[in-house]
């Protein structure tokens, strides 16, 4: 069974904006997201903005929220209608936020746990931040530059089968 998720790019951007705001730089920024999103998968059996993760190189990467970054930055594409540019731009390997993050996208929830990766990962060096992520089960269990199925991240949370079995019937 291969349990999928609804990508919402608007979501992501909003989502975007709220992390760099408070983490500029595009690594961090993307792997706050990761550990939000496990943290928020935990406590309510949801992603915060249904992306697919990839085993990169560096880590987990928001598969959709990355596209997004390429498209501020020039070289990517983004298969969503979105008004990325007005929103970002990089600098270098800094997201600069264009604007404030629209919160009526975000959830309560969401924001406690976007707020609490930030404040444990966000201000980790490079190294620090590569190792935690490079030990998550999920991604050592993935194949570099493939998917990590939802079901590898859930299986290593806390009270992983009940979660498994809420995301499945939901």
């Amino acid at each position: 069974m291969s349990i999928r998720s609804r990508f919402d790019a608007e979501k992501a951007l909003e989502v975007l904006l709220y992390i760099t705001k408070r983490v500029p730089n595009m690594y961090h920024a993307l792997k706050v997201l990761y550990f939000a999103d496990k943290e928020h998968l935990a406590k309510y059996g949801r992603l915060i903005c249904g992306d697919t993760y990839i085993a990169m190189e560096k880590g987990p990467v928001p598969s959709g929220v990355y596209d997004i970054v390429k498209h501020a930055r020039g070289d990517g594409f983004c298969s969503v209608n979105i008004p990325i540019k007005e929103a970002i731009t990089l600098q270098g390997y800094s997201i600069k936020p264009l604007r404030e993050a629209n919160l009526d996208y975000l959830s309560e929830s969401e924001v406690e746990c976007l707020n609490s990766a930030v404040e444990q990962y966000g201000y980790l060096s490079f190294a620090q931040i590569k190792k935690l992520s490079h030990d998550d089960a999920a991604f050592k269990e993935s194949d570099e530059n493939d998917q990590i199925p939802l079901e590898a991240i859930v299986k290593n949370l806390p009270d992983s089968e009940l979660i498994l079995g809420y995301i499945a019937n939901g």
